[in-house]
């Protein structure tokens, strides 16, 4: 009795640790490939420009190229993971956008500097992709809502160090910065190289049967509320700290509290956002989430109070890394029955978004040059948040009536 006792709490620990391994192992790949990769770079820039390393015009082009990497390693993941064993990939991106941090460390040619900065695109794209879908497989039904927002928390994480960490690297220069960014890298890519379950791509016959599966139809309107919410995120994300430090004229430092804001946002969305599918489900959770942004990115169109800038800051951080845990959830709910497919229609979701978010950027940097106003490009963000909700709910009625009609 006491023997299958003790065997049954060492059972317990052992779930427990390879749970914590898991999330850990999840956090640290989104950290790396989208929150250091991604976003640190974004502090980098004044100081590329003050250095002279690069002129304006080539340091946005290298935050474009990582855009254009991110998009390809999406598109090329699966593709990639079908011929070899996917933990394999899941530690080469690491290694990859690892290396991408100490090839920039040095001045050197724009075409060197471009080709490493696509390369962790690469990276951020293939680890978004693979990931998530890799891991919740792993964990019990009750835990993967829970450890889904915690592996995008690592995108927050990345968000918040971008405003924090990096300024303090800054203090010793450029290439210590990136030698900073790099070392980080390398420690987490080392911690977890043991973490990633033993998962195989599905055998070919199998990928052949599911092609001929029927799909839900709502699966390809998420793709497009999630495009839609992917535009609505740009102002923030692009925007925000020259909006307080020039639009404002509140200065670079004010900026950078407000890029912090967005950062401590971003931490608690995804765990935030997963407990809200949690408790009413992934479907109902989605369209509050996308009129909550909507009202939260129109509040920086027209900051008066100042707190509403505030507000709408935390808000918007939080959900752009939350919002990705619900769109795979969705994902998930809706093809329930046929769980080999997820990863497929996950990547369709994250090129719809990684398209669309590059196309907004660009689209939005030309507004601007052309009209230098900042409340424009929130009042579009906010529309296009807007649409998401009600393409959801028309959408959710059309179904509704479907059903009705049917019997």
């Amino acid at each position: 009795m006491g023997s299958s006792v003790v065997k049954s709490a060492e059972h317990v620990e052992d779930r427990r640790s390879q749970l914590w391994k898991l999330t850990f192992t999840g956090l640290s790949a989104s950290l790396v490939g989208i929150g250091l990769a991604r976003f640190a770079y974004t502090p980098l820039i004044p100081a590329i420009i003050g250095a002279h390393w690069f002129s304006a015009a080539y340091a946005a082009y290298l935050g474009a190229s990582n855009l254009l990497g991110y998009l390809t390693g999406a598109v090329a993941a699966n593709v990639t993971a079908k011929r070899l064993p996917v933990k394999i990939v899941l530690r080469a991106m690491m290694v990859l956008a690892t290396i991408a941090f100490f090839a920039c460390s040095r001045p050197s040619s724009f075409l060197w500097f471009f080709v490493w900065r696509l390369f962790s695109g690469i990276a951020g794209g293939a680890l978004m992709v693979l990931t998530a879908p890799t891991i919740l497989p792993h964990v019990v039904p009750s835990k993967r809502a829970i450890v889904s927002g915690a592996i995008f928390t690592g995108i927050g994480l990345g968000i918040a160090a971008s405003g924090t960490l990096v300024p303090l690297l800054l203090r010793g220069g450029l290439t210590q910065s990136w030698l900073g960014l790099g070392i980080l890298s390398f420690v987490l890519t080392v911690l977890t190289w043991n973490g990633w379950p033993e998962t195989e791509a599905a055998p070919p016959s199998s990928s052949h049967h599911l092609s001929h599966v029927q799909v839900d139809r709502r699966i390809f309107v998420l793709f497009v509320e999630y495009a839609l919410n992917a535009i609505g995120l740009v102002p923030h994300m692009i925007f925000l700290v020259d909006f307080v430090a020039r639009g404002l004229n509140q200065g670079i430092n004010t900026g950078a509290e407000f890029w912090v804001l967005f950062g401590m946002g971003a931490i608690v969305g995804p765990i935030l956002s997963s407990h809200l599918a949690d408790r009413i489900g992934y479907g109902r959770a989605l369209p509050l989430v996308y009129l909550l942004e909507s009202g939260a990115v129109l509040l920086a169109a027209h900051p008066i109070p100042s707190a509403s800038l505030i507000v709408s800051s935390l808000i918007v951080g939080a959900f752009t890394p939350g919002i990705v845990p619900l769109v795979l959830g969705r994902i998930q709910e809706l093809l329930a029955h046929h769980p080999t497919l997820h990863r497929k229609y996950w990547t369709r979701a994250t090129v719809a978004f990684a398209l669309s978010q590059a196309l907004s950027a660009y689209g939005m940097s030309y507004i601007f040059s052309k009209t230098h106003n900042y409340s424009l490009l929130f009042e579009i963000g906010s529309v296009a948040m807007f649409l998401a909700f009600a393409v959801n709910l028309l959408t959710a009625s059309f179904m509704r009536s479907t059903v009705s009609n049917s019997h």
